[in-house]
């Protein structure tokens, strides 16, 4: 993919921004122009290969941890964040925000303990709703925010209830944020992901799982993490500067005909 300068002169925070699409849209918003900072909960490796790979695509990056779903996450987060930046004698302000760590409780209802429901809905809906309290003041005017949500929002999917739980709150908040930044120009939109190839979905190694998933596409394949940054991409930027409040479909039409 050849390097844009569409985001040029912006600075990007990703969460869990390290591996699977995370990575992906790290490195696309980085080459689309955007200084990214590349948020890890506990995997320093691989957020630093994540920042060496952008940097040896001529972008800039720097990683940035904090753990999600803890106590105080979100002030260790911009507290990280600020100090990165510094580093690297940028500013402290803040275009993009990409709503993305999360972790998945693959269980049904009766199955679901309170430690996992309370900690799939810590990193997944509490973390996004203070990192962008906490952000509000770094957002500059004409900022983007994107939430990471998926389509099983929109399907009634019992093996991962808990989860999907998570990714409707978060679509909620899409909705509320969109309405009260809006304002400022700031947009907010949820992108939601379908069956996704990344190597940390465990299950796609099963060759009847992977078929299945396949086959729920209407293009009979798995969608890919760079499918999605893709279209992270387009609403990061200006050209969806008209677009704002949307639950943008990344699923390559997953279960169209349920």
């Amino acid at each position: 993919m050849s390097t844009t300068a569409r985001l040029a002169g912006k600075t990007a925070l990703v969460t869990g921004g390290s591996r699977g699409i995370g990575r992906a849209i790290s490195r696309r918003l980085a080459q689309d122009g955007a200084l990214v900072a590349v948020h890890y909960g506990h995997d320093a490796s691989a957020a630093e290969r994540t920042v060496k790979e952008i940097e040896a695509d001529g972008g800039r990056a720097v990683a940035v941890h904090a753990e999600l779903g803890v106590h105080g996450d979100a002030d260790t987060l911009w507290s990280a964040f600020d100090r990165a930046l510094a580093d690297r004698g940028a500013d402290g302000g803040l275009d993009i925000l990409v709503n993305n760590a999360g972790i998945t409780v693959p269980r049904r209802i009766a199955d679901v303990t309170e430690a996992d429901y309370d900690r799939v809905f810590a990193i997944n809906t509490k973390a996004p709703f203070f990192i962008v309290q906490r952000g509000l003041d770094r957002l500059r005017d004409g900022g983007r925010i994107v939430n990471i949500s998926s389509v099983a929002t929109r399907v009634a999917f019992p093996a991962i209830v808990s989860y999907t739980m998570t990714k409707a709150a978060l679509d909620y908040l899409t909705l509320a944020l969109a309405q009260e930044l809006g304002p400022r120009g700031i947009t907010v939109n949820a992108v939601a992901p379908g069956y996704t190839e990344t190597e940390i979905n465990p299950t796609l190694a099963v060759p009847e799982i992977r078929r299945r998933y396949s086959e729920a596409s209407v293009f009979s394949r798995l969608g890919q993490p760079v499918d999605i940054a893709d279209v992270v991409s387009f609403v990061a930027s200006d050209d969806a500067r008209w677009v704002t409040g949307q639950w943008i479909d990344a699923s390559g039409g997953a279960h169209l005909g349920v």
